[in-house]
């Protein structure tokens, strides 16, 4: 891999920044593209960072004047409620990069998807299930999807589509489950959740950033969408839990917030795919990556 020239759009979020690190130690090289600037905290060198929303097909055109062997989509709105934010930045955005890269000789388009776009359903999912989202970001990412395999029919593009459930770890910011309740044990609040009966994946960031380098390395993988995750669902009342264990501080309060509509109460993914295709599978326990997370945290907090 090395030598090998990657963009990573969203290369300032959490997935980005973790992307990036390990492609450097690959000796790979690697632009950045995302809406803002990186911090102090999460600049690295030997990376051209450039900055710009892939929703500017004007600008995009201007900033990406190079050639690359791989492009990893990491972009696009984090803050769900704006409706037409998320379905610009997850879908339009997609259009835009492929409106880019269609005529270039690239090795893979990787567009890392979400579990959203299963919507609501029970147990282990497969890549085959029908998908039925009711919110906005899962819609916008199946809209994405679909896409894909649209160009990819008719014109060979060749995309590799990485459905991730939830990721977690250092420098993932705190307004999600995970850094959210370490976060608030380390200062020993009080804190509201839901009643944590719902089954969740969860998978440690180093897990996931591992598949996105196995996808770039296997060419069966085009044209393909592949669940990664942990592979087992673990109660989220029992993460808490684990968490309030191992800090030995920490005071939730169960039951006072409500499920999202689109809650699903038990799902996880089905992991046959990513065995088979990439010879991927999660290596990092749920116990060691929560300890490894909240290290992070109390050094950093």
């Amino acid at each position: 891999m090395k030598g090998k020239k990657v963009l990573v759009v969203g290369g300032t979020g959490f997935l980005g920044f973790h992307l990036i690190k390990k492609c450097l130690n690959l000796r790979m090289i690697i632009t950045s593209i995302s809406r803002r600037k990186p911090s102090k905290f999460q600049r690295l060198g030997k990376v051209e960072y450039k900055t710009c929303n892939i929703t500017n097909l004007q600008k995009l055109k201007k900033l990406i004047n190079n050639d690359y062997d791989f492009i990893v989509n990491l972009g696009g709105n984090i803050d769900h409620s704006n409706k037409t934010k998320t379905y610009s930045s997850h879908y339009l955005g997609v259009k835009n990069l492929y409106n880019i890269f269609k005529n270039k000789k690239i090795e893979r388009f990787v567009q890392v998807g979400s579990s959203s776009e299963y919507g609501k359903t029970f147990g282990a999912v497969k890549e085959s299930n029908i998908c039925k989202p009711k919110m906005i970001y899962g819609r916008s990412k199946l809209m994405a999807t679909n896409f894909l395999f649209k160009k990819n029919k008719l014109e060979r593009f060749p995309f590799t589509i990485l459905r991730f459930f939830q990721v977690y770890g250092p420098f993932q910011k705190t307004n999600r489950l995970i850094p959210f309740v370490i976060s608030s044990s380390l200062k020993n609040k009080n804190f509201n959740c839901s009643e944590g009966s719902q089954l969740r994946d969860f998978l440690y960031i180093d897990d996931a950033i591992e598949s996105i380098i196995k996808s770039f390395k296997r060419q069966e993988s085009e044209g393909k969408i592949i669940n990664i995750g942990y592979g087992t669902s673990v109660k989220v009342k029992k993460i808490i839990l684990m968490i309030n264990t191992l800090i030995k501080k920490g005071n939730p309060k169960f039951g006072k917030l409500s499920l999202r509509i689109d809650e699903s109460k038990n799902i996880y993914p089905d992991l046959t795919m990513a065995r088979k295709i990439l010879g991927w599978k999660s290596k990092t326990s749920i116990k060691k990556g929560l300890v490894k997370t909240i290290q992070f945290y109390k050094k950093n907090s």
